[in-house]
């Protein structure tokens, strides 16, 4: 089974900051492939569902962590536990500061870059899961890191945000496939974005605001 782990902080309050943007990913995730109703478990709003694929289809159970960002890995290891899963079952969907505002990279393995979400799974199930990496860009300057992944999307921002969520759940099928790199391409050629330094994309996409 794939295991699929969207992450953000759970409640109102954070619904629309740039943290939570693979919360979007998850929900898009369950929209187009029309995952059961959320129920709790594991610590988590959780649903599960059917990716067709050229080779069959593959059952995906698909994770938003209830923990706060800071503890997400306590309710991914219980899953990965319970299930008997592998680690390289596991693809999770989180922001990523180092690249630019709508970029989108697959990574396996590696640490964790900073990200507080990444390093706590890595605690309780080693660092060889699957990394869906969503670019939100750099607000610059270290000290500024926290209020700006923290500070919700602006509206200018609302279309690359829905764009990229989309894409990565159209794609879907390639990645349960195990085809990462073709899942990584077809995610950017439907919701295309310029290669930027993401410090600068980022402080030119708020700019006006």
């Amino acid at each position: 089974m794939l295991i699929l782990v969207g992450l953000g902080n759970p409640g109102p309050k954070y619904t629309n900051n740039r943290h939570n943007i693979g919360f979007f990913a998850a929900d898009a995730i369950a929209r187009r492939w029309r995952f059961g109703v959320e129920r709790q478990k594991f610590q988590s709003l959780m649903s599960e569902g059917v990716i067709e694929t050229p080779t069959g289809p593959v059952r995906a159970l698909l994770m938003k962590p209830q923990t706060f960002m800071n503890e997400s890995g306590r309710a991914v290891g219980a899953a990965v536990s319970f299930l008997k899963a592998d680690p390289t079952d596991v693809v999770v969907f989180y922001d990523e500061l180092d690249l630019a505002p709508g970029r989108f990279r697959m990574k396996a393995g590696g640490g964790a870059a900073g990200h507080n979400g990444i390093r706590s799974i890595t605690s309780q199930i080693g660092p060889h899961f699957r990394r869906a990496r969503m670019g939100i860009g750099h607000p610059g300057d270290k000290d500024r890191v926290l209020g700006y992944v923290l500070g919700d999307f602006h509206k200018s921002e609302a279309t690359w945000v829905d764009d990229l969520s989309k894409a990565c759940a159209e794609a879907l099928p390639m990645l349960a496939a195990g085809e990462d790199e073709r899942y990584q391409a077809e995610v950017m050629r439907l919701a295309p974005a310029e290669k930027l330094d993401p410090r600068k994309a980022a402080q030119k996409g708020t700019e006006g605001v």
